[in-house]
């Protein structure tokens, strides 16, 4: 499965937030855009899609910015990715349907109709707060010289 760039940065960028949740605080995409190193001009694209997705709020004014729409914990990887995949929760089109149809039949249940389900199922179990604490398992003390 190929998940595209603008999914992937989605992720990054909700994950970082979910990093830093505070319900009253909103995150500029310009400090987002530092953190990850992503351009602000794409991140104002994917944002966009979010927004639209329900999965960040934009809060206007001097203290504006965006918001995760709930608890990381109640954000799921369907969630983000839903938002700015649109083609990775596509149906399987039918292939040869008009001349062997119990072929047809066999693909779709055994095959396309399973990879559905566990595609699906996976991501919905999968939490940005999830993700946060993996992120934390592999922080490393960068930037830390030791002598002894």
């Amino acid at each position: 499965m190929k998940i595209s760039t603008k999914g992937r940065y989605a992720l990054a960028a909700t994950i970082s937030m979910a990093q830093f949740y505070s319900s009253s605080e909103s995150v500029t995409l310009i400090s987002i855009s530092d953190r990850l190193g992503i351009s602000k001009i794409y991140l104002e694209q994917v944002f966009s899609l979010l927004k639209r997705g329900g999965v960040v709020n934009s809060v206007k004014g001097s203290q504006g910015g965006y918001q995760l729409a709930k608890t990381p914990q109640q954000i799921t990887v369907r969630d983000v990715l839903y938002a700015t995949e649109a083609s990775l929760f596509e149906t399987t089109e039918d292939t040869v349907t008009k001349t062997i149809i119990e072929i047809e039949k066999a693909m779709q249940l055994r095959v396309f109709d399973s990879l559905d389900s566990i595609i699906n199922n996976t991501l919905q179990n999968i939490t940005l707060y999830d993700l946060v604490i993996e992120a934390e398992n592999h922080k490393t003390d960068q930037g830390f010289m030791f002598f002894i």
